[in-house]
Formats: C-alpha cells, structure tokens, sequence
C-alpha cells in the first residue's frame, strides 16, 4: 500500500511539473577544479596522488572529475 501510494504521489508532482533528485552536472566552482585536475593530468608530470594533494580531493573524485571533462584516464 505504501509503494501505491508514493507511486501516486511522484506521478500527481510530475503532472504538475515538479521532479525530485539533485540537479545533474557540476557547480561553477567544481568545475573550475575539474578543469585544473584535467590539466595537471594532461601534462603528466605529477602523480595521481600528487594531483590530489595538490586539489585537496580523493582519487576517485579525479576520476570522476576528469570523466566529466572527457579525459580519458589510464586507470585499470
């Protein structure tokens, strides 16, 4: 009963045009991140760990940094 009634009530919001979830893509900010973490990689003369030192970030936040920015990784 509790599955019907929220199916319900997602499809009573969309049919006024409201639709649930965190917005799809990168904040400004971010992005200006992801394009210094694409770079540094690009050049190759820092580490992976080095690169995210030097951002402050997780490796598999570089990864997914450098996804969004079409570069392609030589993780395995």
């Amino acid at each position: 009963m509790i599955v019907e009634r929220t199916r319900a009530g997602l499809t009573a919001a969309k049919e006024r045009g409201r639709v649930g979830g965190r917005k799809k893509g990168l904040s400004p900010e971010v992005k200006k991140v992801a394009k210094a973490a694409a770079t540094l990689y690009k050049k190759n003369e820092n580490t992976v760990k080095e690169i995210c030192d030097i951002l402050n970030i997780s490796k598999p936040t570089l990864y997914r940094y450098l996804k969004s920015e079409n570069v392609e990784s030589n993780k395995r």
